[in-house]
């Protein structure tokens, strides 16, 4: 598929949300479900038939709900152009929907048999249509022996909507799930195609349009959104007569003993989303490896050890006033001085913030710290602050354990988002990000596996900060930070592969990513 050079919104629909806009268009605009049935098995048979131009055998799988209509109008189509085509309903016939029972008398008249039990043969291609977005208990019996079949039968899989035994909402295996080698889905794309593992059953995922559009919604919007496309259209306009004043100045506080990775990665991640200058405080034992690796950074040092001094505050004091976001916490460490130099930044400045690692483990545990963001939150400071933990940080600034975190993806950054009044980017495969007082979430789909390696939190902040230093406001530098970070990640793996990928690759990668073409400066 072409990739798309725009950076364009899509929605990601619950079932709820789907059954909700399928009964507005056939009650509300009138678009009866044998039209939406029919369109949505031309376009399914349409896909099979442009990776299988030949023909094949095919064994429809059906169930009774209209997910099993879907698959046996799909049987009908390909068999009128010419495939051999095997119908088999698993359940009961009496419990059909009336439009899989309309289906079903359709093929009767063309003279087509219908199964009720599986025979032993061989097939090209299988369509899954036993379940559809509804599911919601685990598949046992007749029905996970037909999910095993289909499974162990090394035919080409293509499911219809989602496939059979994934939750749509939370992309879970309820018991056994089919492993698609393509889904086609309709309108819009489930949450369980893209959160795990349902993604990694779905296979190739084709969402075509039948008729249930936008104007569905009747102003119920989908909760959900992710991000597609060229990420360097969202990046900022350059200024070409602007210096490097103009793209903004980032101060990083970051690093500790042994620790001197964290600051060069964001510092450099930084600089490459567009900073024009870039600050880092570090202990003095980083200095060498600081200005070795990122030459271009101004530098201001500590001492590791002693006591909490006057010049320590003066350098921070020194530093927040020259910037203009900060980035506080990226292998900082737990000790007194990152402490203070955390609680420093919470209470005596009011620029654009992005916590992370380190300085979120602070807060988790210090009371102190959690009431500046309650403040702010309560609207005496009104400052934008973005935290940016991974799923264990995250669930000890929350207070539930890593399970409920990951379970709860969409509903738990939201709860600690209004809690603290900061916006929330939760990172996992998939990454949440929520903003106080709003209900749409943002759920990034770039990236990949590879970028499961130490670093990449550290390069995210930079990035983020990098984009709030050009004066980006702070929900669009959350969410387009995620998803340029991630479309690094995705070049990187191009150029490295995923086994080899690092943190580094990924922040080379920044500039390839957000090069915005054709569009020029202001």
């Amino acid at each position: 598929m072409k990739k798309k050079e725009w950076l364009e919104k899509e929605y990601l629909v619950s079932a709820g949300e789907m059954k909700e806009y399928d009964k507005n268009t056939i009650e509300y605009f009138g678009v009866s479900s044998m039209v939406l049935m029919e369109r949505a098995a031309l376009a399914a048979a349409g896909e099979i038939e442009a990776r299988f131009p030949c023909g094949g055998r095919v064994w429809i799988a059906a169930g009774s709900g209209n997910n099993g209509g879907d698959g046996i109008a799909v049987g009908r189509i390909l068999k009128l152009r010419g495939f051999s085509v095997d119908f088999y309903l698993a359940g009961e016939r009496k419990k059909c929907s009336k439009e899989t029972e309309a289906q079903i008398k359709i093929i009767e008249k063309y003279g087509y048999a219908l199964q009720s039990k599986i025979e032993d043969k061989e097939y090209d291609i299988i369509v899954d249509a036993l379940f559809g977005i509804g599911l919601s208990r685990e598949l046992e019996g007749k029905f996970a022996e037909t999910v095993c079949k289909i499974n162990e039968s090394g035919a080409f899989i293509c499911s219809i909507d989602i496939p059979s035994g994934v939750h749509t909402d939370s992309g879970q295996v309820m018991g056994e799930a089919v492993n698609a080698d393509l889904t086609v889905t309709f309108g819009w794309k489930k949450l369980g195609h893209v959160f795990y593992p349902g993604n990694s059953y779905s296979g190739e995922i084709v969402c075509r349009d039948i008729g249930i559009t936008r104007e569905s919604f009747l102003g119920r919007i989908p909760k959900v959104y992710t991000y597609t496309g060229d990420a360097g259209y969202g990046m900022p306009r350059r200024n070409g007569g602007g210096n490097k004043g103009t793209f903004g100045k980032v101060l990083v506080v970051a690093g500790s003993v042994n620790m001197s990775g964290a600051c060069e990665l964001c510092a450099k991640a930084a600089y490459r989303t567009g900073a024009g200058m870039v600050k880092v405080i570090t202990p003095e034992e980083n200095r060498t490896i600081v200005q070795s690796g990122v030459p271009e950074a101004l530098l201001s040092t500590y001492p590791a050890k002693g006591e909490i001094s006057v010049e320590l505050h003066n350098i921070l004091e020194e530093g927040m006033k020259w910037a203009d976001c900060i980035i506080a916490g990226p292998g900082m460490g737990m000790g007194i001085k990152a402490y203070a130099m955390l609680k420093q930044i919470l209470e005596e400045n009011k620029k654009p913030l992005v916590i992370d690692a380190d300085g979120l483990n602070l807060i988790a545990k210090n009371p102190e710290l959690q009431s500046f963001l309650e403040n702010e939150r309560q609207g005496k400071g009104g400052r934008q602050i973005i935290l940016t933990p991974h799923l264990a940080e995250f669930a000890r600034l929350h207070g539930c354990t890593l399970e409920e975190a990951k379970r709860d993806i969409l509903h738990k950054p939201k709860e600690l988002a209004d809690r603290y009044g900061c916006i929330v980017v939760c990172k996992d495969a998939r990454t949440a990000v929520a903003v106080p007082a709003k209900e749409e979430i943002y759920v990034n789909t770039s990236g990949n596996d590879g970028m499961a390696t130490a670093g990449m939190g550290d390069v995210l902040a930079g990035v983020t900060g990098g984009l709030l230093a050009q004066g980006m406001e702070a929900e669009k530098a959350a969410v387009l930070g995620v998803y340029i970070h991630g479309a690094a990640g995705d070049k990187a793996a191009e150029e490295k592969g995923r086994y080899a990928l690092m943190a580094g690759d990924v922040a080379e990668c920044l500039g390839s990513v957000t090069r915005q073409k054709g569009m020029g400066v202001e």
